[in-house]
């Protein structure tokens, strides 16, 4: 079962999928707690450092259709408690600095994620 499922389909100019791009681009660049306008609205998302990617491209009947998707687990890590040298656990509190941003991979690379499909299509 699905927590949450957001579509829409509309035609869109080419300037404003390059916008909706670029806002999902600031989005997952700033991570943590983001926010991606898309008309009409604001979608608010926590976004973690690490993410599963999945590109589609299929030609046929007349039309290309490019699906782009990401996934991530709904739930924030749980970091292990740590120990102190009597062997007690001791709660920690951990703090991530943002990492720059990964060189991107040659297109040639396999598609090693797996798992359900959650996407946002986009069609005229």
């Amino acid at each position: 079962m699905k927590d949450l499922k957001f579509e829409r389909k509309r035609s869109l100019s080419r300037l404003e999928a390059a916008d909706q791009l670029a806002a999902l681009a600031d989005a997952l660049r700033k991570g943590g707690e983001a926010e991606v306008e898309l008309s009409p609205g604001t979608l608010s998302l926590r976004i973690p450092d690490d993410l599963r990617s999945e590109i589609e491209v299929e030609i046929g009947d007349g039309e290309i259709e490019l699906e782009i998707e990401f996934k991530w687990p709904t739930a924030p890590p749980v970091a292990a408690p740590s120990r102190t040298a009597a062997g007690a656990e001791k709660p920690t509190t951990r703090t991530r600095k943002r990492a720059p941003a990964k060189p991107k991979r040659s297109t040639a690379s396999s598609n090693s994620g797996t798992g359900t499909k959650r996407s946002v299509t986009k069609k005229s």
